[in-house]
């Protein structure tokens, strides 16, 4: 099974339960032009109860590890729950698309890409960008703040770094949004 076929899968199951959704993380990066290996891919979804339900009921235990419960109570407090694909040990993370507005208006500006030959949509550059700062401001890994600065090496001249700076000036960002774009220029 190939990685599309993964992205075909999920995707599939998460339009036929009627969920919104869109790519973020490395693979967003890499449809903006900055590839990086990952053996994962993170989705942020809106959704409600009935369509979570139907979604995790549509992924047939024998091939997909997914607990209802774990993705309920991921909707109830805007995190985020794995589906695991047993043939491949390839893991999605499906992140509840937060109330915040940040993350309604990033949601609001995803766009329509190809990813590994699956037609879906992405996180804006910029949104990538924004995302990838407040990770690497958690902490989470300093492969985040690398992420940011390989695109604005590759895409710089093309971002809209005045959205950039009010989102990070809003979300407590600037000092990590600084340090990136010295990076980048060095």
């Amino acid at each position: 099974m190939t990685t599309s076929d993964v992205f075909s899968r999920i995707v599939g199951a998460l339009n036929r339960a009627g969920i919104p959704h869109m790519v973020t993380g490395s693979f967003a990066g890499a449809a903006h032009g900055h590839l990086r290996a990952t053996l994962d891919v993170d989705f942020v979804i809106e959704a409600d109860p009935d369509r979570l339900r139907s979604f995790v009921r549509a992924l047939p235990a024998a091939e997909y590890y997914v607990d209802e419960d774990a993705a309920l109570e991921a909707l109830r407090t805007e995190t985020q729950f794995n589906v695991i694909d047993l043939a491949t040990g390839w893991k999605a993370d499906l992140i509840i698309r937060k109330s915040r507005p940040f993350s309604v208006e990033e949601f609001s500006r995803r766009q329509p890409a190809n990813v590994e030959g699956v037609r879906l949509d992405v996180a804006s550059v910029e949104d990538v960008i924004i995302s990838k700062l407040e990770w690497a401001r958690l902490g989470a890994s300093i492969r985040q703040l690398d992420d940011v600065v390989a695109l604005l090496r590759l895409r710089g001249k093309n971002v809209d770094a005045a959205y950039i700076d009010r989102w990070t000036a809003v979300l407590g960002l600037a000092s990590e949004w600084v340090e990136a774009r010295r990076r980048a220029e060095a």
